[in-house]
C-alpha cells in the first residue's frame, strides 16, 4: 500500500486572503441580447420566406407557415415580457416607504 505525500496539498496560508475567482461570463443583459437577436433572427427568417413564397420559389409552404408561427410567437412572448417589466417597474416606483 503506498501512501501519498502532502505535497500535493496546497494549504492557504491566510484565511482571511481574497482569492480571486473567475467570474462567469454570461449576463442578464447578454442573455437578453441573444434572445432579442434569436427573436430577430426569426422575424427575419420569415419575412424572406413570405417574399420567397409570393414570388413562387418555395416549394414547402410548411415551412413558410411553422416559420411565420414560431416568429409570431417569438414577437408576442417578447412583448408580453416587455409589458410585465414596465408593469414591475411602474408598481416599485409606486411603493411608498
Amino acid at each position: 500500500m503506498e501512501i501519498s505525500g502532502l505535497n500535493s496539498i496546497k494549504i492557504n496560508q491566510n484565511p482571511f486572503q481574497k482569492i480571486e475567482t473567475k467570474k462567469p461570463q454570461t449576463s442578464f443583459s447578454n442573455v437578453l441580447q441573444g434572445y432579442l437577436n434569436n427573436v430577430d433572427a426569426s422575424v427575419k427568417q420569415a419575412s424572406n420566406l413570405t417574399v420567397k413564397a409570393a414570388a413562387g420559389d418555395v416549394d414547402n409552404i410548411h415551412d413558410l407557415t411553422i416559420s411565420s408561427q414560431k416568429a409570431k410567437l417569438a414577437l408576442e412572448l417578447t412583448v408580453t415580457v416587455r409589458d410585465k417589466a414596465v408593469e414591475s417597474y411602474q408598481e416599485i416606483m409606486r411603493m411608498q416607504f
